[in-house]
């Protein structure tokens, strides 16, 4: 197991990796809507969500690893109205092969931010 962080995305929030690389297999930890000064960078949803995925992209770069790698997401968000919304963001981070995914919608996240995602990724090209 090679834990995995990435100078371009926010630190953790807690004694955590920003992932972890086992053999091809990458698991993210869940990225939130900071900037590397640890601020949130909106309060509109489309918008966090937009930075969202920048960190998970720079967290993905710091494995070797790209959204092309992406197998499978887990999007938590605070109001399932907003879903619409946030898809449109996450969509335009994948084309060709779309990961799996779940979307729950939870009572409260880190920081009281809108949305939270982390991914798991693999190395295979098949």
């Amino acid at each position: 197991m090679e834990p995995i962080n990435s100078s371009k995305a926010p630190e953790a929030l807690g004694p955590y990796s920003h992932g972890m690389k086992v053999g091809q297999m990458f698991y993210s930890s869940g990225q939130i809507p900071l900037n590397l000064e640890g601020e949130i960078v909106s309060a509109d949803v489309q918008e966090q969500t937009k930075q969202v995925m920048v960190n998970v992209g720079h967290v993905l770069e710091a494995a070797g690893l790209g959204y092309e790698n992406v197998v499978k997401t887990t999007i938590f968000i605070s109001d399932m109205n907003d879903f619409p919304l946030i898809n449109e963001v996450y969509g335009s981070y994948f084309s060709g092969k779309l990961p799996a995914r779940s979307c729950v919608e939870v009572s409260r996240l880190p920081k009281d931010v809108k949305v939270e995602i982390e991914v798991v990724a693999s190395e295979a090209n098949e």
